[in-house]
């Protein structure tokens, strides 16, 4: 028999963490999975006053906290031995685990999750509500790449009644700012250098900084620069070095000043990163016709009408659209001309200046063009000479006058309008023979 905690019957152990224990159960009154987290009450009464102290600060946090990236907070209670938080349960891996199996995660799926990180904690600081532990095991993965922040343990509310003992460490050393370090007053800004640790390791597979214990892993942390991210991973754009040096800036004014500034930028590294991709080839091939209103007569597609046998054609059915007929081209036409005036229309004609001045270099040119030049016209070609017809004799004859006539003797040939043309043949022939023969004796 399952053992039970409140109204929840415990299904497993899913872990341990520094409070208590983390069970997976079920709620029996909605059948509903969630996580059980307790803490341990078996403790001296200082320490049972601190740890219940900061068990009831992480309730009123993730209380407030209704947000995509954060897990979600059902139910708390307490028995004589412990008190225990009802929460969403996530079906998931933590950031830390896939860290760990030695295969780093893709850039693009890393620069995903931790922008996810940066808009839940961005919703907390609006909030008022200041993590103070983001680190690998406090991020849950989600089958589906959804990103959630759990453990809000040592979140710091406004006018917390939560003091920090002597000595007593909040936070986990690899992951803590500066000023987490040396002890100074903190806000968001904390957590936004956190979140750039993050980055780094799940980029890298290494923490920024790191050392045999504790103190030399705070020295590291307050006076040394890790060396960017891509020098350990070459998939790692250059931009990418800038957002990790800037979310792990030494000093608060140098980060980001709000978890959403760094957010933005890494969701503007994976839009370049999408952008490098080649386009995967759309299902959708055509567009689909066109809608029509309602009541207006459709034009049949003739296109899809298929054609009669051969012999039978309907020419009106497929008659030529006049619309489709290519247009023809005046032969006046001047693609000179009609390239200045849309170069002017547009503004373009710096762009067009060298074509525009070579041409009219060109047009300007009035020197001897070798026949071998591309600027030379193409030469026509000479028509074939036919052979000469023989020309009829013309013998000129006399006109008899009529009976009636007072003129007597002989008369010269009439001027009439048949013989004209033929007499201007023959002078034109005649002076084009003399040209003719002048040409070769001066040759």
């Amino acid at each position: 028999m399952n053992p039970i905690l409140g109204r929840y019957k415990i299904v497993s152990e899913i872990g341990q963490g520094a409070m208590g224990t983390v069970y997976k159960a079920v709620d029996p009154i909605i059948d509903r999975t969630v996580a059980i987290k307790t803490i341990n009450l078996n403790l001296s009464k200082q320490e049972l006053e601190e740890y219940e102290a900061r068990f009831q600060q992480e309730i009123k946090a993730a209380g407030r906290l209704n947000h995509p990236n954060i897990v979600t907070i059902y139910d708390v209670g307490k028995t004589d031995q412990v008190a225990y938080m009802a929460m969403e349960f996530l079906e998931g891996r933590e950031l830390k685990e896939m860290i760990a199996d030695g295969k780093l995660p893709p850039t693009d799926q890393v620069v995903d999750i931790i922008a996810q990180v940066a808009d839940g904690l961005w919703f907390a600081h609006q909030q008022e509500i200041v993590h103070r532990d983001v680190k690998p095991s406090n991020i849950m993965v989600l089958g589906g790449g959804t990103a959630k922040i759990t453990d809000f343990g040592i979140a710091r509310l406004p006018n917390s009644a939560v003091k920090t003992m002597t000595g007593l460490i909040l936070g986990s050393p690899r992951y803590m700012s500066p000023e987490q370090v040396i002890g100074k007053s903190l806000d968001t800004r904390t957590d936004t250098f956190s979140l750039g640790v993050v980055l780094y390791e799940a980029l890298t597979g290494l923490a920024p900084f790191d050392g045999d214990n504790v103190n030399a892993i705070m020295y590291a942390t307050v006076n040394t620069a890790p060396p960017p991210p891509s020098s350990h991973n070459r998939g790692v754009p250059a931009m990418l070095d800038l957002i990790v040096a800037k979310a792990m800036a030494k000093t608060v004014d140098d980060r980001y000043q709000t978890v959403k500034e760094f957010g933005d930028d890494l969701r503007e590294v994976r839009r370049q990163l999408d952008s490098a991709r080649p386009s995967v080839a759309l299902k959708a091939r055509s567009a689909p016709p066109p809608q029509r209103p309602a009541g207006e007569a459709q034009a049949a597609d003739v296109s899809t009408i298929p054609l009669p046998a051969e012999g039978k054609l309907d020419k009106a059915a497929v008659r030529e659209d006049e619309s489709t007929k290519p247009l023809g081209i005046a032969k006046t036409f001047d693609s000179f001309d009609a390239t200045l005036r849309l170069a002017s229309m547009t503004n373009q004609t710096g762009e067009f200046e060298e074509y525009i001045t070579a041409t009219q270099k060109m047009r300007a040119y009035r020197g001897r063009i070798e026949p071998g030049s591309p600027l030379a016209p193409a030469a026509e070609p000479v028509p074939e000479k036919k052979a000469e017809e023989p020309r009829a004799r013309i013998i000129p004859r006399f006109v008899t006058p009529p009976p009636d006539s007072h003129e007597a003797g002989p008369q010269f040939p009439e001027s009439s309008g048949t013989n004209a043309p033929a007499l201007i043949a023959i002078v034109v022939l005649s002076i084009a023979a003399v040209g003719l023969l002048v040409a070769l004796l001066v040759k």
